[in-house]
């Protein structure tokens, strides 16, 4: 995988397009590689995840999975890994957008799960096909898809493997927009722009809120975002002071 940062965004990209961007050991190694430099990075703004080629990525390795179903302690093994970069993924503070260029099926459409926002073009063909290899989903769709999407349309799209394309994805609230394929980077730095506009610690603290208070009820959800308020509001610096100042004083704001 190829990782860069630009103008406050992450950029990690699938390189292997003969493969349809199939997932090995060593890009389970990058993927965790990234995701540690995100973390530890407070001035970023934004993980974006893209493939190269005419897939986003089509899941485990083929040349991996013949030694996987030949070695179930393996094939166990490379499953815990890869659901632990998921989990790693969502428990980023930092927004983590999925720019979905093509085919994304299997390990691909389970990673897009974990990520926060969603483009694709209208060309991509999206999937979780388990099912028609008489396989269980192993890396999430079974828990994430539901909570995305809602439960029959989950069961129906993981129990008959049916693809979806990228205008009945953004129908689902499975993507959040589709464009033409030439057109996919220009939307992506579109929402990074804005983005952009806004502190890194204010888009963390949000998305920390949201994150934390899912799955709670209400009250305590409405106290998990509290919390944040006031983490943010009495940090030194604070962001939250110096947006209140600019706007009362016709400024720019000066973000830390």
């Amino acid at each position: 995988m190829h990782f860069h940062i630009r103008q406050r965004v992450a950029y990690l990209s699938f390189d292997r397009p003969d493969q349809l961007n199939g997932i090995t050991e060593e890009v389970i190694d990058q993927l965790n590689e990234a995701i540690a430099t995100v973390a530890g990075d407070p001035t970023l703004v934004a993980l974006v995840i893209q493939g190269t080629g005419k897939a986003f990525c089509v899941g485990l390795d083929i040349d991996l999975l013949d030694r996987a179903f030949e070695d179930s302690d393996y094939f166990t093994s490379v499953l815990q890994r890869y659901g632990q970069v998921l989990q790693d993924l969502e428990a980023l503070d930092v927004p983590v957008i999925a720019a979905v260029n093509g085919i994304t099926r299997a390990g691909g459409f389970e990673l897009i799960l974990a990520c926060d926002l969603v483009l694709a073009a209208e060309e991509a063909r999206i999937g979780d096909v388990h099912t028609s290899f008489g396989v269980v989903p192993g890396g999430g769709s079974t828990q994430r898809l539901p909570r995305k999407i809602g439960d029959q349309r989950a069961k129906e799209l993981i129990l008959t493997a049916r693809w979806l394309t990228a205008g009945e994805a953004v129908d689902y609230g499975l993507i959040l927009d589709q464009v033409p394929a030439a057109k996919l980077a220009e939307r992506t730095e579109e929402l990074l722009d804005a983005l952009r506009l806004k502190p890194a610690s204010v888009l963390r603290a949000v998305k920390r809120a949201m994150r934390l208070g899912s799955g709670q009820d209400l009250a305590n959800a409405l106290q998990v975002e509290i919390n944040e308020f006031l983490t943010h509001l009495t940090a030194d610096p604070s962001d939250s002071r110096e947006g209140f100042r600019a706007y009362r004083e016709g400024r720019p704001p000066n973000w830390q």
